[in-house]
């Protein structure tokens, strides 16, 4: 698991999103840009962000005629880790309570349900 995904922060983690969906460097532009159909953060604010996420060595940043930014931790090594911290926070570091307490409260749907079945499914010699 990757340590560095624990240093991000809810607001940093916007701007990380952005990086994840882009898949590609990015300048600082095309991060306002995208950022600006759900929130009114000034470029100040983004800069900030954008510093403390380098600074914490979750990004890259790269000077060419502008910066672009890269990110270093992956958004699937972040869920990875926020998902460790919540089963272990909420459910005693055990997996198959979550998926208990999901399918208890029904919060999946017969297809997440076949979709997960056959997932489990993986693997299984005695099919």
């Amino acid at each position: 698991m990757n340590k560095l995904a624990q240093k991000i922060s809810d607001s940093e983690l916007e701007v990380m999103r952005v990086l994840w969906s882009i898949k590609q460097a990015v300048t600082l532009a095309e991060i306002r840009k995208t950022l600006s159909t759900n929130s009114e953060w000034e470029d100040s604010t983004i800069k900030t962000l954008l510093r403390r996420l380098h600074c914490k060595g979750v990004l890259k940043q790269e000077k060419r005629d502008v910066y672009y930014y890269t990110p270093l931790v992956s958004e699937e090594e972040y869920e990875e880790y926020t998902t460790q911290i919540l089963i272990n926070k909420l459910f005693q570091g055990s997996a198959k309570n979550l998926v208990a307490s999901l399918v208890s409260s029904n919060m999946l749907s017969q297809e997440d349900i076949t979709e997960l079945r056959k997932m489990f499914k993986v693997g299984d010699n005695n099919e």
